[in-house]
């Protein structure tokens, strides 16, 4: 009795296994990235990302506009203090949360606008040390500020002080696994603690930042100095306040120090570098007025001397003092209105390099494109320059400040607001701003540095229509301050004007023109200023029109307005 074996086909591969996990298709056989994690794939190369993110800032023009550009957009001459209090966990009326709010930022300006009190190096006023941050955050991929505290004087009422430090000076100490300058090793073990050191940055067990390990040299550097390390810890055991901020942009998690703005980049940013220079070098030797004189000389004959004995384009030979001019009939010079007679047997033949290639300028847009695509600016900042259509070159700002408020967001949370905060507790302490509660309770606390940091604006191609856009929508970038409004119709929408509380003269400025237009019956406050703003005469007479008693009479410039408004 013969037994049969049923024979089953073999599995077949499904899901990415067959699309971008697959090891037989041809364009990824000889692809096999090896991942890991922060700690190496990151860690272990943020020393020579940051060489080379430096130097190419230093040398490649797009990759300084990539950092400048983000450097006034979000910072710009610096971002400045709005306090804004909760009043309904205060307990406090609008006049007195006003009156509060203006006196903080009265005392935090004295502090923040004097470079002596707000750096501990006394270069920087804070509006200086925000800009210095952000570069250097962008530029090495993260920045410290180190919080110090001096003795004050009568010039100087707060001892607080900030001192930024540079990625290089936070690593591993070489006693605790660190091999920075030789081996490049990053991660290392405390003895006291039993912490991870991932370089310089020391976490506990559940991963929470302890403390940081700041060197008083830098890596790589020829000095005699012995090099040493500080810890210190991240958050006061007394205050619970912040000892050190640390701005960074994570990419992964269990990630403890970040990597340049130009990181993904690099290599492209250097191609283009020297794609660029050869470009100029063979457009400087084409300015050049190359000729060959063509002679029937037997090989083994005197050749030709360089024309003159002195130096040669500014460069000194054996005798600089002597000239250039050719005092022998073997040489030949070039100059305007020279007439030369050559030899027998002797031709001419001048030098035509076709340089530089016609495709550079498209070529050169082509990756600006790409390497503004992976940073998320538009390569129309990157260059400056601004040929599109309007339509066009609106979206890329607008999609170049989607990623400028994130930026000022993360720079604002990591060193903008924890400042203010700490600022606020020594005033407190101290006596010169009242804030009953402050130490009591954290929700008071809270509610007591509540803060707006107001920066530089979204930039307009053209204002005119931009205000046309928002006198047509409403848009509550142009409201009051205030919570309990949320829309503003400079002109009237379908159905009737919505009521709306005065403006203030910083928005009455901003939509002047919608006012001039339409005026406003409720408000006779902004009806004897719009007196100031009339329109033609011819428009005066024929568009007349009475209002409510006590405004005198409001010019209308177009019918619909006039229609609209009686």
């Amino acid at each position: 009795m013969s037994v049969r074996y049923r024979v089953t086909a073999a599995p077949q591969a499904s899901g990415y296994s067959e699309a971008g996990a697959s090891y037989k298709r041809r364009a990824l056989r000889a692809f096999f990235p090896n991942s890991s994690s922060p700690s190496s794939d990151i860690h272990d190369n943020a020393d020579i990302l940051r060489q080379r993110s430096r130097m190419l800032y230093m040398s490649a023009p797009v990759a300084t506009s990539a950092i400048n550009t983000n450097r006034t957009k979000i910072v710009g001459t610096g971002l400045t203090l709005k306090a804004t209090v909760d009043r309904n966990v205060l307990g406090l009326s609008p006049e007195k949360a006003k009156e509060w709010q203006s006196k903080t930022e009265a005392e935090f300006r004295l502090w923040a606008e004097n470079r002596r009190s707000c750096d501990a190096m006394g270069l920087n006023d804070f509006y200086g040390l925000q800009q210095l941050a952000l570069k250097s955050w962008l530029m090495s991929g993260d920045v410290f500020a180190v919080v110090k505290i001096r003795d004050p004087d009568k010039l100087h009422p707060y001892g607080l002080r900030l001192h930024l430090v540079e990625a290089d000076r936070v690593s591993t100490p070489d006693k605790l696994g660190g091999m920075l300058d030789g081996l490049g090793y990053t991660e290392g073990t405390n003895p006291n603690t039993g912490n991870k050191i991932y370089d310089g940055v020391e976490v506990d067990s559940s991963g929470m930042i302890v403390a940081y390990h700041v060197r008083n040299t830098y890596p790589h550097e020829w000095r005699n100095d012995i090099t040493k390390w500080q810890r210190v810890e991240a958050v006061g055991a007394t205050t619970g306040l912040p000892q050190i901020l640390h701005i960074m942009e994570s990419e992964r998690p269990d990630q403890y120090r970040g990597v340049p703005l130009i990181a993904p980049i690099i290599e492209p940013l250097l191609q283009l570098r020297r794609y660029t220079e050869s470009e100029l070098l063979a457009a400087l030797v084409q300015s050049f007025f190359t000729a060959w004189i063509v002679t029937d000389t037997p090989k083994n004959a005197i050749p030709f001397d360089e024309t003159g004995s002195g130096d040669l384009g500014g460069v000194p030979v054996d005798n600089p003092k002597a000239d250039n001019a050719s005092h022998s009939p073997n040489e030949y010079e070039m100059g305007p209105g020279t007439v030369a007679h050559l030899g027998k047997g002797e031709d001419i033949k001048f030098g035509n390099p076709n340089i530089p290639t016609a495709g550079f300028d498209t070529f050169v847009k082509t990756l600006c494109k790409l390497m503004g695509g992976a940073i998320e600016m538009p390569y129309e900042l990157l260059l400056k320059e601004f040929n599109a259509s309007y339509s066009a070159s609106r979206a890329s700002l607008l999609e170049a400040w989607e990623g400028i408020k994130m930026r000022r967001a993360w720079l604002v949370g990591s060193f903008c607001q924890p400042v203010y905060e700490i600022w606020l507790s020594e005033a407190v302490a101290r006596g010169r701003v009242i804030a009953p509660g402050f130490f009591d309770d954290p929700l008071v606390r809270a509610a007591w540095c509540g803060a707006r940091w107001i920066g530089p604006v979204q930039g307009t191609l053209d204002p005119k229509i931009s205000i046309h856009a928002l006198r047509e929508e409403g848009d509550p970038r142009i409201l009051p301050r205030s919570q309990t409004v949320k829309y503003f119709y400079p002109r009237p929408p379908r159905g009737g004007r919505r009521d709306h509380p005065q403006l203030s003269p910083y928005h009455q400025k901003i939509s002047i023109h919608a006012l001039r237009e339409e005026g406003d019956k409720e408000n006779p406050e902004l009806c004897r200023q719009l007196e100031q703003f009339l329109s033609t005469p011819s428009a005066r007479r024929a568009t007349e029109v009475p209002v409510a008693s006590g405004c005198g009479s409001r010019f209308l410039s177009t019918p619909s307005a006039r229609r609209a408004t009686r």
